[in-house]
């Protein structure tokens, strides 16, 4: 088959070291976020250490009927994490009209796309305090081709982003968080924030509660419009700045009291984030409806528990009100003082 081809390809060049700025895109793209994702796990493990913590599980694995392979690193139960997970996807096979329909590329139709070989590689994260002062935070970049009949890419874009949901909402959280990301696109072009936090604030929005799943961040897809060198010059700038992003907020707030009563409203919320995963999120969709699909992977961003209340609502001006009231009303807090 097609994407096997371009598979054993790049396998020869994985064999030669070559992963540097002469070599295809999808390599480039495929060393850096197994770079990051060891830098991440490494510096979430020692905050989990500190407290006298485990360290992440890391299971690699492997498709060789469709070229895939990965590494999904995982934290559960620990004593600053309930769950965390981190993980890399590096996926070779053919486009399935389901797959295809979840797709958003340049000058295409799912019809032009179902059955054409593809590249995806990426890296997904989503933690989960167990303090409910701690934001549960999501990160998400990828680099997409759909390949022609001479194995050349005949489509290529940039995807991803990073999304932070509180259960309690402090403000100076949310500034740092879009500031950080706000510097790191604006070392490429200061144009690109602006969009990327609105689109973060449409994508992640539960329609059918009328709220957002968080406070936002930034998020593009089929991004394509600028040299595929500059674009991947931005996801590494995005890419390094989770860490100076999150890990303030974690050590932060990971020791702050908390009550029966906060947990009570971490689970509520939670809920609410298994919601958009199975509803709307076009990766989870995507990611089911590829032949060589990680379920466990793919689910890995779920929180341990969640809890559904029928018709449940917040007392007035409480905080878990003040929380929902900034969810129904997003705001643009790179610019607040």
């Amino acid at each position: 088959m097609a994407h096997q081809a371009v598979f054993e390809r790049d396998n020869a060049l994985r064999a030669q070291g070559t992963s540097g700025a002469d070599a295809p895109m999808r390599l480039q793209m495929e060393a850096y976020v197994k770079s990051l994702q060891q830098r991440i796990v490494s510096a979430v493990e020692a905050v989990e250490q500190s407290a006298g913590g485990g360290a992440f599980t890391q299971n690699e694995w492997a498709k060789p009927d469709f070229g895939g392979h990965g590494i999904t690193a995982v934290l559960q139960d620990g004593h600053v994490m309930e769950k965390a997970g981190v993980a890399v996807s590096v996926v070779y096979s053919t486009l399935s009209e389901a797959a295809a329909k979840q797709m958003r590329p340049p000058n295409a139709t799912a019809a032009d796309l179902a059955g054409r070989a593809f590249f995806v590689t990426g890296i997904s994260l989503v933690m989960h305090g167990k303090n409910p002062h701690v934001p549960t935070v999501h990160m998400n970049y990828r680099y997409f081709e759909v390949l022609g009949d001479d194995l050349e890419p005949i489509h290529w874009w940039f995807g991803g982003g990073a999304d932070l949901t509180p259960v309690y909402l402090y403000e100076d959280d949310a500034v740092h968080f879009h500031r950080v990301h706000k510097d790191a696109c604006d070392e490429i072009d200061a144009s690109l924030y602006a969009p990327f936090k609105r689109a973060c604030d449409d994508y992640f929005y539960n329609a059918h509660r009328g709220e957002a799943r968080g406070i936002g961040g930034i998020f593009f897809d089929d991004l394509h419009t600028m040299p595929r060198d500059t674009l991947m010059k931005l996801i590494t700038r995005l890419g390094d700045a989770f860490l100076p992003a999150y890990l303030p907020l974690l050590e932060k707030r990971r020791l702050l009291p908390f009550s029966k009563e906060h947990v009570h409203w971490q689970q509520l919320r939670r809920g609410r984030y298994v919601e958009f995963n199975l509803i709307h999120d076009r990766g989870t969709k995507f990611g089911l409806s590829t032949p060589c699909a990680n379920t466990e992977a793919i689910f890995m961003t779920m929180p341990l528990t969640a809890r559904w209340e029928y018709k449940h609502a917040p007392e007035p001006d409480s905080p878990e009100a003040k929380l929902e009231d900034v969810l129904k009303h997003p705001r643009n807090w790179a610019e607040d003082d």
